[in-house]
Parts: C-alpha cells; structure tokens; sequence
C-alpha cells in the first residue's frame, strides 16, 4: 500500500510540475555527483561509488541505486547488465545525460570559484543580522 501512494504521489508530480522533477533529479546531493563522474567515462556500480565517494561523503548502495534508476528512467544515464559471471554492469551517460551533466558541471566548477565570495556574504549576513538582534 506504501509503495502505491510513493507511485501515485510520483505521478501526480510528474504532471503538476515536470520540468522541476526532472531538475530535482539531476541536481539532487547525488545526482549533480553521479553525472560529473560519468562525464569521464563509463562506471562499474562499486568503481561509481567510490568515486562518488571522493567527494567527501560516502553514497549508500540504496541511494546510488536509487539515483541510477532515477536517472536512467530520465533518459540519462544507460544502464549496460553483460551476461557473464559473476554479473557485470556498467552506467555510462546518453547524449541527453551529456548534456546534463556538461550544464551540471559548469554549475560546479562556478560554484567553487566563487564559494570565497559566497562564504564572505554569509558571514557579512550573519553578523549583520546578530547586530539587529542586539539592537531590539
């Protein structure tokens, strides 16, 4: 029963709103990080991981699992299950997971030329405000 009402409430934000679902999907805390790798080159799942890894916060297997699967239904991400032993399954992007990930990653690389700056408004912000609880 569960299950239905994530589906049904799935489906009906798909249809309310499709263009912020699928950017909630590319610029979630794991999607942003899944794309910039698979720009380099295609993935094992586990090489994925640990490269995701690197980042700073390790992914769980449910949340990179889940994020592939999210991704791939996007049309993004080609998931590529060889028939061998023991299984092997590669995830590299699509010409539209491309495209993403290239938009995605512009966004990263501005995000950490200008984080000095952003930290800087932060703390001018914050002490300002500090400043005008004082003073009430």
């Amino acid at each position: 029963m569960a299950v239905s009402k994530q589906v049904n409430a799935a489906s009906d934000a798909e249809r309310m709103c499709p263009h912020r679902l699928v950017l909630e999907h590319v610029t979630s805390r794991w999607g942003v990080l899944v794309l910039v790798e698979l720009l380099e080159r295609p993935y094992r799942f586990s090489e994925l991981r640990r490269a995701v890894g690197r980042y700073g916060r390790d992914v769980s297997e449910k949340m990179l699992t889940q994020t592939l699967q999210t991704l791939e239904r996007d049309g993004m991400v080609h998931r590529d299950a060889h028939p061998v032993i023991p299984p092997r399954v590669d995830y590299s992007l699509t010409g539209l997971g491309r495209e993403a990930a290239e938009q995605v990653r512009a966004l990263t690389l501005w995000t950490e030329g200008r984080l000095g700056q952003v930290e800087e408004a932060r703390r001018a912000y914050d002490e300002a405000r500090e400043l005008g609880s004082r003073a009430s």
